[in-house]
């Protein structure tokens, strides 16, 4: 009887523990401020990363058009939930000059990535559609040229002047991505 208290007891410490930890440590975002969120009007830093057939990509490649740089896991559910929107977007605003620029940042890399993006198909107007959008492989000193990444999926908007717009982190309204996108096409 005596071991069952005392691990009720210390389960519910780590649990109050874990409960404390989380709201000390969380950050609090305003819907008004979303706007003005680290980077939004500096200049996104240019980088280099290997897409799925091992060639070079560069943010400068892009130079001109809106780009949404998403970054994302296979392992992350609300990743796989808003990987539809990206390609309806990408399908609606590509030849407007818009593009999503996926990152994938999962630690195995190319053998993790490439057989996902190869099998999954997403519904997207009644159809099966595989992803449309350039992927690369991210890693943490990518991650960490856009100030680091509390969670995924984590998405930066780039105006066609080259600067950061808009910080999402985590899972926000189809609405309001598209609203982000459309304002600056």
């Amino acid at each position: 009887m005596k071991k069952t208290v005392l691990i009720v007891v210390i389960v519910a410490a780590a649990v109050a523990g874990t409960i404390f930890a989380d709201k000390a440590t969380r950050i609090k975002a305003k819907p008004h401020t979303r706007m003005s969120e680290p980077g939004a009007g500096t200049v996104a830093p240019d980088f280099s990363a290997k897409d799925l057939n091992d060639k070079d990509v560069t943010l400068s490649q892009f130079k001109g058009k809106v780009v949404l740089v998403n970054f994302w896991a296979t392992w992350c559910g609300p990743c796989r939930i808003e990987m539809p929107w990206l390609i309806e977007m990408q399908q609606k605003y590509g030849d407007r000059g818009f593009t999503v620029l996926g990152v994938a940042m999962d630690e195995e890399g190319k053998s993790a990535v490439a057989p996902f993006i190869e099998k999954e198909r997403y519904d997207v107007g009644g159809k099966s559609v595989p992803v449309n959008y350039p992927i690369v492989l991210g890693s943490d000193a990518l991650a960490e040229k856009f100030g680091g990444l509390l969670g995924y999926p984590t998405s930066i908007l780039i105006g066609r002047d080259g600067k950061q717009i808009k910080r999402i982190t985590g899972l926000i309204s189809y609405d309001e991505i598209l609203q982000s996108i459309e304002s600056q096409l």
